[in-house]
């Protein structure tokens, strides 16, 4: 894709009508594709943006609305230069359950408590898109240059591998349906004629679905689908609105989250910018303030905390659509469906072995855009600086070492991330004389 900027526009982009190729952020498709697109967005979000507040005791439907309120204020304040869809964080669930002393099961009974943590956290993020903003993003690109931000992007797909295979390996029968599902992706993918082949995470799960349900329930070759919840669910139904309450406690364990969504936002921009030959990086403050906004108004009322969203990047790179305006059509379905019971119950029906195998494609596209991070900005791993940063985020993040500081766990991202940081700010100071008398025992082979 050009290079070209053509940001000079004035605040919001337009969108210039392409009916083919790579379809840039100020392009969209035809009226009927797009709907489609923003659909298949909606479904690669749906699995964790439920999966995330069912771990936190949140209720479904509330955070399916409020990502798509997100999403909408994320666009109006990055003026629609960015494409993105905001959805649940999974940095949050640890320290929600620490706060809120939550078991595990069921409705979190101090919902009220996590919101006023997730609400300050939301505070620090804006206080640092404000920021960034007023002095410029250069410092973050110091703190976080091409080899820390691809490390960053490559170990959130692999920090969520374990996800993918642990919901593909249930049982013998659902590893099947996860190949199946994954076949059929990869194939509509590179094979299906026009239109199709931009829906292959769309198609790729409806004929998982429909094979398993043949299979399992018309064979009886695996665990059935169990519809129960789906026939018992209303066709429209307010979404469960929740007032936070804040606790000290709860605040100081929550709020440090805000290092964390920074370093994914700023991964996620990255991996945008390196997928569209278009530098992002003047955005970076909009895009850190409107996803800190954002988490504030989704905590108002009893969302999750939100960021931008990994299975997107997934959905981007194997369709090359990157058009913003498909992010509104997916917050307004997302908007839609938090008023609709019926919906959430037919997409919690998803056999493991489908969302399996779709999460392996979507998080294995993740951590490959790491990769193409690194390889679009000439990254020389030659020099042991990188080679020794990228080494050990990538172990830490992928074995999801978690660290414990008082109250506060530092899961598998957060310490690749910070140590990625760090650790490049360490070795950074060294000569370029240093740097081409590299120690042997660090040219290893393969």
């Amino acid at each position: 894709m050009a290079t070209v900027d053509k940001e000079k526009q004035g605040y919001f982009t337009g969108w210039k009508l392409k009916t083919g190729g790579i379809i840039a952020p100020d392009e969209r498709l035809p009226w009927g594709q797009s709907i489609l697109v923003g659909l298949q967005h909606v479904l690669a979000m749906f699995g964790s943006t439920v999966l995330g507040p069912i771990l936190m005791g949140f209720n479904p439907n509330t955070a399916i609305f409020f990502s798509g309120i997100g999403t909408l204020i994320f666009f109006l304040i990055v003026g629609g230069r960015i494409p993105s869809y905001l959805g649940s964080s999974f940095s949050f669930i640890a320290v929600v359950a620490a706060a809120s002393a939550y078991s595990g099961k069921g409705l979190n009974p101090h919902i009220d408590v996590a919101l006023g943590g997730i609400i300050a956290a939301g505070i620090v993020y804006t206080i640092i898109g404000l920021i960034v903003m007023l002095a410029g993003y250069r410092w973050i690109e110091v703190l976080m240059p091409p080899v820390v931000t691809g490390a960053v992007v490559a170990v959130i797909g692999l920090n969520l591998a374990p996800v993918a295979v642990s919901d593909a390996s249930v049982s013998q029968f659902d590893i099947w349906m996860a190949l199946v599902t994954i076949l059929a992706v990869v194939l509509i993918a590179i094979y299906a004629p026009g239109p199709l082949r931009r829906l292959p995470i769309l198609l790729g799960g409806i004929i998982g679905y429909l094979v398993y349900l043949i299979f399992a329930n018309g064979l009886g070759l695996g665990k059935a689908i169990d519809f129960t919840n789906l026939a018992n669910a209303a066709w429209i139904g307010l979404p469960s609105f929740t007032t936070p309450a804040f606790n000290g406690r709860a605040i100081s364990l929550i709020a440090p989250v805000a290092i964390i969504l920074v370093a994914e936002n700023l991964g996620h921009v990255k991996a945008v910018g390196a997928m569209t030959g278009r530098n992002l990086d003047k955005y970076l403050g909009r895009a850190f303030l409107g996803d800190g906004v954002a988490t504030i108004i989704a905590a108002t009322g009893g969302g999750t905390g939100v960021t931008t969203y990994a299975e997107n990047i997934g959905v981007m790179a194997v369709t090359r659509i990157y058009s913003t305006l498909i992010f509104i059509i997916a917050a307004i379905v997302a908007i839609l469906l938090g008023f609709c019971p019926k919906f959430g119950a037919l997409i919690q029906t998803l056999p493991s072995g489908v969302l399996g195998g779709l999460a392996t494609i979507l998080f294995g596209l993740i951590a490959a855009t790491g990769g193409r991070i690194w390889i679009q900005n000439k990254v020389d791993f030659s020099k042991s600086r990188n080679l020794l940063t990228v080494a050990v985020a990538l172990v830490f993040g992928a074995g999801n070492l978690t660290l414990n500081i008082g109250g506060f766990a530092l899961g598998g991202i957060g310490t690749a991330t910070f140590g990625a940081i760090i650790l490049y700010q360490l070795l950074r100071g060294r000569s370029a004389e240093a740097d081409a008398e590299e120690s042997p025992e660090l040219q290893v082979e393969p």
